[in-house]
């Protein structure tokens, strides 16, 4: 049994990475998807040719989350071309910028606010206000990350970005219980995505860094595609406001020794 036959789905940032892996993985599991991209279209397709062998309904589309007209334009889009929309990924963002708080500039801050946060303010309230319209229900799915909590030097925007998203998930869960809408966050630790470029292509380095890890490896996407698709079927309908880490044990480590 397809666990998410006849939903539709819209994954940001799925030209690559942990979303590339989820689309991927959705329409394994019988969903129409449609697959954003902000500058790799090269990618978004791939991701679409890997999805064809389902037999499935996609569409890949443009979209820079920080427009907030262009979120609307993209969103209504999908309803258009897919039918409906069931399952909210919001998948894209930007890293850290490795810069210090004293010599950060406000673009460099703002840039990372409007990507991690704001643009996941716009596609929720649009398809908040779409369920509500259909007196429906749906699936948000946040892909945060270990930083929500575990900081870093050089990162403030980074790790501010992802601490306000974690509250953000949980006050949404809280407004929109009674609507039978769920809404989660996956935390990831360290996964072989092209924001862990430089691991993956130095051997040396991602040893060190795994050694760091429990399970002494880096995790793959497709295990956090994996756990998007529970959340967004009928299995997770009892879970919301929710932080899923999948990190290998690393938060764990973090303690040992204080």
């Amino acid at each position: 049994m397809k666990t998410l036959q006849n939903k539709v789905a819209f994954i940001t940032g799925a030209d690559s990475g942990i979303g590339r892996a989820t689309a991927i993985a959705y329409a394994a599991a019988g969903a129409k998807v449609a697959i954003t991209y902000r500058s790799d279209e090269e990618g978004a397709l791939d991701t679409q040719k890997s999805m064809e062998q389902y037999g499935v309904q996609s569409v890949v589309l443009h979209l820079d989350v920080t427009e907030e007209k262009q979120v609307t334009e993209v969103l209504d889009r999908v309803v258009a071309e897919l039918g409906g929309l069931d399952i909210l990924v919001n998948n894209a963002a930007v890293n850290g910028s490795g810069i210090p708080v004293g010599e950060m500039s406000t673009e460099t801050f703002d840039t990372t606010m409007k990507t991690n946060v704001y643009g996941i303010f716009f596609t929720c309230r649009w398809f908040i206000q779409y369920l509500r319209k259909n007196n429906s229900k749906g699936k948000i799915i946040n892909i945060s990350s270990i930083h929500e909590a575990v900081v870093a030097p050089g990162n403030a925007d980074y790790n501010a970005s992802k601490g306000a998203l974690k509250g953000f998930t949980q006050t949404l869960a809280l407004e929109l219980a009674e609507t039978g809408t769920t809404v989660n966050n996956i935390a990831p630790g360290m996964i072989l995505t092209p924001m862990n470029q430089k691991a993956i292509d130095d051997k040396e380095q991602l040893e060190k860094a795994t050694q760091n890890i429990p399970l002494k490896r880096a995790g793959q996407p497709e295990e956090i595609a994996q756990l998007a698709v529970f959340l967004a079927s009928e299995a997770a309908d009892y879970v919301t406001g929710s932080t899923y880490v999948m990190d290998g044990g690393l938060m764990l480590q973090l303690g040992q020794g204080a």
